[in-house]
């Protein structure tokens, strides 16, 4: 019997790469392990994480690629706006 309701196909789950600049483990996060933060500028722009092998909390900067990259597999968002 046919589904009239289409079925969602199987996927793998989303992995990121990231690399600790305290401890210089490499690894991979979930989506779920990742925080990103778009601002008004570039300098506002960031990707947080906290290291899973030293749990050293670490910020990058996130340009117009990676915040496409984290938003499309599923990273929470944060827009941060500024007040006059």
């Amino acid at each position: 019997m046919r589904s009239a309701f289409p079925v969602p196909e199987s996927r793998a789950p989303v992995l990121f790469q990231a690399a600790c600049p305290e401890c210089r483990a490499r690894f991979e996060l979930s989506p779920g392990a990742l925080r990103l933060a778009i601002g008004a500028s570039r300098r506002t722009t960031f990707y947080s994480f906290t290291c899973p092998e030293c749990e050293a909390a670490v910020r990058r900067p996130a340009g117009e690629r990676i915040v496409e990259l984290l938003t499309g597999g599923g990273v929470r968002t944060l827009r941060l706006h500024s007040t006059p």
